[in-house]
């Protein structure tokens, strides 16, 4: 068979890239290793961890909240096992709409690993052990990740986990252990905390969320502790042993002192890296760097003129949506159009309760770059709306120029503020200044007036309600 793009790999990037080629008129083929869609977002990443994010939110609102509100639960419980099916429920929904999709815009899908013959055919080895070749005019690389671990630590996928396994618990852990302090260890540490699990981050660098505005991480990490997660920030871990159903962590804090800790699971939620194996990139003459990233350019072309890459296996953040971006812009160029992608205008996102999101410019990357800035803060407390709902933790933060009023970077601590980020990214992407921000009629009440308070208190200095 002959297409005019193969995609390898059905996750955010892939499938979007797909669809996109197909609505602009390519006959398009999608190869997949394994039996559902959607790669691991939709498997084994964001979609089944919201999923038991909102299930273990609402029986910790019961537990904590619910009282507050004159709602009477008499000794709340949870059934595990059901959360984990209702979770299953929704991965398998979301699969299938992919291959809806699949179907609705005339993708080929084949199942098995795709790999390079040449740069223009790709080999696809199937379960059944059976193999074909097809022919693509271009080929995108859209393979993903897997998350990364450290050298000495053996992960037995039991006791020692990574977030694919965390997502499968058969039980609530009594003691999780969790090594590393980003998005994904917070994240499913949430979920075991809520259900009652004693969770302890151990974080390498000075704070959590070591690559966000300073100001996020410190709320962020006073929030997690009022909720009662235990946050070990400037530890070194440098050794992880199992010992039956118990797991010794050992480290090293800030002053050289050895520091144990001990828990029935420990997850190592140390970042991801990029997937590539098996691919047969030399065969097609396709560069990686040092670190097993393939080199692409303003274009997300490799070195091979007709293999692109997207997504997790290229530079930037490892996020679905900046691999659907990416997927979107490829399969735009080659139909010979001239889309564009902003880096620094793509959110990030945590989803603990409170919600933690931000696009743009941190403090420090503003001064590191010698920028003169203004900012502007304003506490969700000061909010009718989160007093109602009783969100109280959490601020909304605008960066501006300080001689142009330009917004350079939003940050948010707050309920809903994975939804009302993209308001910031909006402002930016027209390069809206505070002034316009502040100017504009926010509904009330609403989390969002947070985002006007911030940039009036970024444009002129004077919110109206704090």
């Amino acid at each position: 068979m002959k297409y005019d793009l193969i995609v390898i790999g059905s996750g955010p990037g892939g499938y979007i890239a797909a669809i996109r080629a197909s609505q602009l008129g390519s006959k398009v083929a999608i190869i997949e290793k394994y039996s559902t869609l959607g790669g691991t977002c939709t498997n084994v990443g964001c979609i089944p961890s919201k999923a038991l994010l909102d299930s273990s939110h609402h029986f910790y609102d019961a537990i904590k909240h619910f009282d507050e509100h004159g709602i009477s639960v008499e000794n709340p419980t949870f059934d595990f096992g059901k959360m984990v099916d209702r979770k299953d429920k929704v991965v398998e929904t979301t699969t299938g709409g992919i291959k809806y999709l699949m179907d609705k815009n005339k993708v080929d899908v084949y199942e098995g690993l795709g790999s390079f013959e040449d740069a223009t055919h790709v080999k696809i080895s199937k379960n059944d052990g059976t193999s074909e070749v097809i022919e693509g005019t271009n080929v995108i690389i859209a393979t993903g990740s897997k998350p990364s671990t450290l050298p000495f630590i053996s992960i037995d996928k039991e006791r020692i986990i990574t977030s694919t396994e965390a997502l499968k618990l058969k039980e609530v852990p009594k003691h999780l252990l969790v090594i590393g302090g980003g998005v994904i260890g917070l994240e499913l540490g949430s979920v075991y905390k809520r259900l009652g699990a004693d969770v302890t981050v151990i974080e390498y660098a000075p704070k959590i969320t070591p690559t966000m505005d300073a100001d996020v991480s410190k709320e962020l990490n006073k929030v997690l502790k009022k909720q009662g997660m235990k946050i070990n920030a400037n530890h070194g871990v440098t050794s992880v042993e199992r010992n039956g159903d118990e797991v010794v962590v050992k480290a090293t804090n800030k002053k050289g002192e050895e520091v144990v800790f001990t828990g029935d699971y420990c997850l190592v939620a140390v970042g991801r890296r990029p997937y590539t194996d098996g691919l047969g990139l030399d065969k097609a003459g396709v560069k990686v760097t040092d670190r097993g990233m393939v080199e692409v350019n303003n274009h997300l072309q490799t070195n091979v003129a007709n293999i692109y890459a997207i997504g997790d296996v290229v530079r930037g953040a490892m996020l679905a949506h900046k691999a659907e971006e990416e997927g979107n812009v490829v399969a735009e160029y080659l139909a010979g159009q001239k889309p564009h992608i902003d880096y620094n205008l793509i959110p990030g996102i945590i989803y603990t309760w409170p919600e933690v999101a931000a696009v743009g410019k941190t403090e420090d990357e503003l001064k590191n770059a010698g920028v003169d800035y203004k900012a502007g803060k304003f506490s969700m407390r000061a909010l009718g709306r989160s007093r109602a709902s009783g969100d109280l933790d959490g601020f909304v933060k605008v960066l501006a120029d300080k001689n142009t009023d330009e917004i350079l970077g939003v940050h948010m601590v707050g309920a809903r503020v994975a939804d009302l980020i993209m308001e910031a990214a909006v402002a930016m992407e027209y390069r809206a200044s505070a002034e316009d921000l502040a100017r504009i009629c926010h509904g009330h009440p609403t989390y969002s007036e947070a985002v006007k308070e911030a940039a009036k208190a970024a444009w002129d200095g004077k919110p109206l309600n704090s």
